[in-house]
């Protein structure tokens, strides 16, 4: 190899190794957004709901530095399929974590709307829980992503349908609570839409385990993953509400 191809050659490797870092540094800030937003809702902290929602300035910045760069190496350095996978797999796992940090600020936003409401017994205990769970998924695709393994990266996609049950479960305990009590149905309603927002967290986590194995193996997840969403074929109960 010449002088000047192990040149670009080597400038390629650390461009990319630069946006890798920079996703793997997003995916932490994500993590700790679901954490921090999902702590705000169970204790009602108003202060660390804020923190939240501006910590999600920091993270969509972030998501379009990253596209910037990924777009740069692919004009300037042309690289060759496997390089290109990674890069292309980057901008994905950047959108889709862009978009957790967008649903975590969701959820902080309703922290002072439910500190004014009844509290529903146990909804924001098991809210934080399903919340942890998606927590969690996020921090075995990001490592799965570090090692390139399929296998972890199988297992947070499968862990997905977890998620799925506890938002059903959750579904149906609120609607028996406002059959109850009429007046537990605006809370009720904030708290539904909260657990739909963690729901489609999951989904978001599940779309970079599948980039994974898609780097690692050079192909999409062969089964079609099952949704266990039982009410997303209504639009009524299924459709997110944004708080200013």
């Amino acid at each position: 190899m010449s002088d000047l191809k192990q040149h670009i050659a080597s400038a390629f490797d650390r461009d990319l190794e630069g946006i890798q870092a920079q996703i793997l540094k997003m995916g932490g800030l994500v993590e700790v957004a679901i954490h921090d937003s999902a702590k705000s809702l169970e204790t009602r902290d108003e202060e660390l709901a804020e923190q939240v929602r501006k910590g999600d300035k920091l993270i969509d910045e972030m998501d379009e530095v990253l596209n910037e760069e990924a777009a740069r190496l692919i004009a300037l350095r042309a690289p060759t399929a496997s390089d290109l996978r990674v890069v292309l797999s980057v901008m994905r796992m950047s959108a889709n974590l862009e978009r957790i940090g967008d649903l975590s600020k969701n959820l902080a936003k309703r922290t002072t709307v439910l500190a004014q409401m009844t509290q529903i017994n146990g909804s924001t205990s098991a809210l934080r829980r399903m919340a942890r769970d998606v927590e969690l998924m996020l921090k075995d695709a990001l490592d799965a992503y570090i090692k390139r393994d399929e296998a972890l990266a199988l297992d947070v996609i499968d862990r997905d349908r977890d998620v799925d049950q506890m938002y059903n479960t959750l579904f149906r305990e609120f609607l028996t609570f406002m059959l109850e009590d009429p007046r537990n149905i605006t809370s009720c309603m904030h708290l539904h839409f909260i657990a739909k927002n963690i729901e489609r967290m999951g989904d978001h986590v599940t779309s970079i385990a599948e980039q994974v194995v898609f780097l690692a193996s050079g192909k999409k997840p062969e089964e079609a993953r099952i949704k266990e969403d039982r009410t997303s074929s209504d639009p009524a109960l299924s459709a997110d509400i944004e708080l200013e």
